[in-house]
């Protein structure tokens, strides 16, 4: 999608649809009056006979009013004046970019950024504007033999009082994270049978190869040298052998790298501890932690950001057969730890504190592991945040910060030994499993025992990385908070 600032006169630029926002009581924003008076009120009548819906994002499209240069204008609900905020401002927008994507229209003009947002500047409605339009139009281009006509406005302009370089910044950002999104959100949509642990490996390396970063692809012989049994006992079963993706972005000098990992089950059988039939197509998100990273490190190179960041990506298949892993099994991690496993799907813990041993090597700022880890987190706090748990509170903050900014929000939960006697093992040094109570805590407990040489964050996103039912698809979060924690550390 083509995006731009632009100062134009919301009444004679030529477009095909000129957004505008109105309070649900009838107030029209400075901008909105402008288009209103040209057309002789008619914006105003529609709000007056009750067209528009109350509620924040609601439209409705009023073709060919006179006195206007646009060929259609869409008037957006901005909700109650009284609720006036990030929140009605998001939805605002996003009905905008609903409207707009599913057009005929092939270019637009948005004149909702001019809105005055309680402790919201410019720049942050502009960069918020340009991801929600932008992902808006995401389109996942399914393998149907008959293809939709294409639709939608392929070009937008934001309208702003005055187009300075502050905001030209601010879009970029949004159109970047939004591309690390739509990045996230292809690999978690394809298959298991497309997006195999090679697939991410490829995809990892072709981006390496078009912002030039460093990529290495550790094999199946790589991870046996370095002792990775744990991870290396989820994967066994699958005949797509397990990657171990390791991205590194200089871009900060000699500063210290943040480090991102990223769960990679690219299908979750359950393995011999076998997954219900219903619903098992979904477990085609299990790698959605990984995706993550990816998207991120394609945000941040877009951008070009100054800024040190390592990606590990344990892309892994778990998959039941001759060779699996059974319940009971020991297996003895990178660490030295030893670990009995008590339920093969409890398996992304086994996969990622590897992959955190691993990447002690890096002497990180800080490490944020991502992961699709617990059906627990799912009814704890649902769909609307992610959890986090992390062993430095100064971490935490930022993490939350970053999701209040971006409404891809995170809920802290905590990582207390007063849970450890639920991963006690009698056969080694702890179990994968600490039963139904707790059950997200003490799968953060667990990561954190192998990650206690550097300052860690975990984010189980089991709620918040897909969605199912009519719109079943990939969410690309958590991609908005960590661009916005990446952007606070490079100080973009």
């Amino acid at each position: 999608m083509e995006m731009n600032i632009s100062n134009a006169s919301p009444v004679t630029l030529k477009t095909g649809v000129l957004a505008v926002g109105a309070f649900a009581d009838g107030l029209l924003t400075p901008t909105t009056q402008a288009v209103d008076a040209a057309a002789g009120g008619k914006l105003a009548a529609a709000l007056k006979r009750g067209d528009l819906d109350e509620k924040a994002g609601s439209t409705l499209m009023l073709p060919d009013l006179p006195g206007v240069a646009a060929e259609r204008v869409l008037l957006v609900s901005l909700g109650k004046r009284a609720d006036l905020g990030d929140k009605s401002f998001r939805e605002a927008v996003s009905g905008a970019a609903r409207a707009l994507a599913g057009g005929v229209a092939r270019s637009a003009a948005v004149a909702l950024v001019d809105l005055d947002l309680p402790n919201r500047a410019a720049a942050w409605r502009v960069q918020q504007a340009a991801r929600l339009l932008a992902d808006g139009a995401y389109k996942f281009d399914a393998p149907r033999q008959n293809k939709p006509a294409e639709r939608g406005a392929g070009a937008i302009a934001l309208l702003v009082a005055e187009a300075t370089p502050e905001l030209e910044t601010a879009l970029k950002q949004g159109q970047a994270i939004a591309e690390g999104m739509a990045l996230t959100k292809d690999l978690g949509n394809h298959g298991g049978n497309v997006c195999t642990p090679g697939y991410m490996a490829q995809t990892a390396q072709a981006m390496g190869k078009e912002f030039g970063f460093e990529v290495e692809v550790l094999e199946r012989e790589d991870m046996e040298k370095l002792g990775m049994g744990s991870a290396l006992s989820v994967g066994r079963a699958s005949h797509s052998p397990c990657k171990f993706i390791v991205m590194k972005y200089n871009g900060g000098g000699s500063a210290k790298p943040v480090v991102l990992v990223g769960k990679g089950m690219t299908f979750d059988t359950g393995g011999v501890s076998l997954k219900p039939s219903a619903g098992l197509d979904e477990m085609k998100y299990d790698m959605c932690g990984g995706g993550t990273v990816l998207g991120v490190f394609r945000t941040v190179a877009r951008l070009g950001l100054p800024i040190n960041l390592v990606g590990a990506v344990m892309a892994v298949e778990n998959m039941p057969g001759g060779n699996a892993s059974r319940p009971g099994d020991v297996v003895r991690s990178m660490s030295g730890i030893t670990i009995e496993i008590l339920n093969t799907d409890a398996e992304g813990r086994l996969v990622l504190c590897d992959a955190l041993t691993y990447v002690e090597r890096f002497e990180p700022a800080c490490v944020i592991d991502i992961a699709t880890l617990t059906g627990a987190c799912v009814i704890a706090l649902g769909a609307h945040a992610s959890g986090l748990f992390a062993n430095d509170e100064a971490l935490a903050a930022e993490l939350l910060a970053a999701g209040m900014a971006t409404g891809d929000r995170a809920w802290q939960m905590p990582v207390w030994d007063d849970y450890i006697g639920q991963l006690k093992s009698n056969f080694a040094d702890m179990s994968n499993l600490g039963g139904p109570p707790a059950g997200s805590i003490t799968a953060a407990l667990f990561l954190s025992k192998f990650a206690t040489k550097y300052k860690w964050a975990h984010l189980d996103i089991a709620g918040t990385s897909s969605v199912s039912g009519d719109a079943k698809g990939a969410t690309g979060r958590p991609v908005p908070l960590l661009a916005e924690f990446l952007l606070a550390r490079a100080g973009a």
